[in-house]
């Protein structure tokens, strides 16, 4: 597709992502005047090769994400209990990622392999789209807590047509505190309409919370298994196109989620 693309051509799809840009070119030398631009501008100025092979599936330094002989940190639910505290850690201190987001992605990964043991979703394609989303939970002044929850929570640009496409209420202010207008919301930044469509209650405590990273994670997981068998190069680009219509943001979640596997020992 050629010209500049705008993040709303792909609303009707379900998924919204495209708030990846904004967020992308707040970390972009001269990034962060609040004006976001289109893909095509931020893509322009951060290329990325185009890898076209999903993430593998590295041994970790302390176990396997499922390894439970030690025991997970206080205030997580059910998915991410079922993560090894050390593999967590050691995970953490090769990639970078924050342990507690680790444990989200990790978690919802373990949680669709019971559910869907035909999809072959890995950690580190979560991860890589927590990373692009919302740098894990960190954009701006915000962090992901001991209980998974972002505060504060992560709200995207106003879409009220000044700057981008319309696009009316769908949750009465629920989730992103506007009556009137959508914004996305969350570390993976989900639009209402899609979250009310998709929400999952990852931590087990009664309420699918797009700002809760559980939730979120488990959400994005479903979402990408609902393509199919992802063990291949091609379903795997499929599911992620599927997210954001966007090649070359394929390309970014490509390259980031192998930069995780790597690092891995």
């Amino acid at each position: 597709m050629t010209g500049r693309i705008r993040w709303l051509e792909w609303l009707p799809l379900g998924l919204f992502l495209g708030v990846a840009a904004w967020f992308l070119v707040a970390a972009l030398p001269g990034g962060g005047s609040g004006a976001a631009p289109d893909q095509a501008a931020v893509y322009a100025e951060a290329p990325v090769p185009a890898v076209l092979l999903p993430e593998t599936a590295p041994e970790a330094p302390a176990g396997s994400p499922a390894d439970t002989q030690d025991s997970a940190p206080a205030g997580i639910g059910p998915d991410t209990a079922v993560v090894s505290a050390d593999w967590a850690r050691a995970a953490s201190g090769a990639t970078g990622i924050p342990q507690r987001a680790l444990l989200g992605y990790a978690g919802a990964a373990l949680r669709v392999a019971g559910e869907q043991p035909g999809c072959g979703l890995g950690w580190t394609t979560l991860a890589a789209l927590g990373a692009i989303e919302s740098d894990h939970g960190r954009h701006g002044a915000s962090a992901i807590g001991a209980d998974g929850q972002t505060a504060p929570g992560i709200l995207g640009p106003l879409l009220d047509g000044t700057v981008y496409d319309a696009f009316p209420d769908t949750d009465a202010g629920l989730w992103d505190g506007d009556a009137q207008w959508d914004r996305a919301v969350g570390p993976l930044q989900f639009i209402p309409a899609t979250w009310s469509d998709w929400g999952a209650d990852g931590n087990g405590d009664g309420v699918a919370d797009p700002q809760q990273i559980d939730d979120a994670a488990l959400t994005t997981a479903r979402y990408l298994c609902d393509t199919g068998d992802l063990t291949t190069p091609a379903a795997w680009r499929a599911a992620v196109y599927s997210y954001n219509h966007v090649d070359s943001y394929v390309d970014l979640v490509a390259a980031t989620a192998n930069g995780y596997a790597a690092r891995m020992p």
